[in-house]
């Protein structure tokens, strides 16, 4: 009987499994494969200190990060690519390093550093799956790690101030979309009629951006001008993950939204008085500790306390 497989990973929502590419692309990879994996979806009772999900485990080991993750599941003989012949594996791992260079930091850009997205969509949804106060610093440090990552491979000369990068971040990102749809054509898949890991990467990084509602919707509307990735997105939902959805319906859907945008102002309001709180303590003048007066008794007064504390 083989070991059990865990995966611990983002939820979902907007119709998709999860709202967090990395963990999609280990669950897509899951389903093409047929790997058995038990599904613990990050939540309230959540009580780890780093987003740094998925992590697959099993009796004897934890592994984490997607690429180590779908090699140990190839490992176990869940694979998704053994009808690939050796010049498709090398175009898969061509355009998987395009994914991560090209279309990767604008995805972060548009969920963690994009103000008006942040504050309305990712800051609100994340937190309502982190225990407090955790829900009140990990989306910040994690916007923080986002921006990091952009700045440290794309903030080279010329390149020097952020408008610059986020302008060159999204053409490249638009270019790098193009070259997908170009790709996949007319087909099911980027490799014919059945799924591989490039199906799982590409499918990954596009349904969030896809199907989450943004306010700031740059790259959103690039996208769904690519109707065969969009029918690639859609497909891969109603083929693999259907039933795993929970059920929502439209009219569930709307409800989620309408709870989603409450948990924004809530969570908002409490970011915005925590922050003018720590603003009001680090600007309040720092006064020196005041003196106590000594108070000098007369030679009768001292004479009589010492009586006193004489006396039984």
């Amino acid at each position: 009987m083989a070991a059990p497989l865990e995966l611990s990973c983002w939820g979902g929502g907007w119709g998709l499994p999860s709202v967090h590419s990395e963990s999609l692309v280990v669950m897509a990879y899951a389903k093409f494969s047929g790997a058995p994996l038990k599904v613990n979806v990050i939540d309230k009772t959540w009580r780890g200190s780093r987003g740094d999900v998925p992590i697959l485990t099993t009796e004897d080991n934890i592994v984490s990060q997607p690429a180590k993750i779908l090699n140990f599941l190839r490992k176990q003989k869940y694979n998704a690519d053994y009808e690939l012949s050796a010049k498709q594996g090398a175009d898969t791992l061509a355009y998987i390093a395009l994914i991560e260079e090209k279309l990767l930091p604008a995805v972060l850009h548009t969920f963690w550093v994009e103000s008006d997205n942040y504050f309305s969509v990712t800051k609100p949804w994340f937190a309502s799956r982190i225990p407090f106060p955790l829900s009140l610093i990990l989306p910040g440090r994690i916007s923080k790690g986002a921006l990091n990552r952009i700045l440290l491979t794309r903030g080279e000369p010329p390149l020097y101030h952020l408008r610059e990068v986020e302008a060159q971040i999204y053409r490249d990102a638009k270019e790098c979309l193009n070259l997908l749809s170009n790709r996949l054509g007319t087909s099911q898949f980027f490799f014919g009629d059945t799924p591989s890991t490039l199906d799982a990467y590409v499918f990954g990084f596009l349904a969030p951006l896809y199907k989450v509602r943004f306010p700031k919707v740059q790259l959103q509307e690039h996208l769904k001008q690519l109707s065969n990735l969009c029918r690639f997105c859609d497909d891969i939902l109603n083929s693999y993950f259907r039933l795993s959805l929970g059920g929502i319906s439209p009219a569930g859907q709307e409800t989620v939204d309408a709870n989603l945008q409450k948990l924004t102002q809530l969570v908002n309001k409490e970011s915005n008085l925590i922050e003018k709180m720590d603003d009001n303590l680090r600007q309040s003048p720092q006064l020196p500790p005041r003196k106590l007066p000594t108070l000098k008794l007369t030679p009768a007064e001292e004479e009589s306390n010492s009586l006193q504390r004489l006396s039984p």
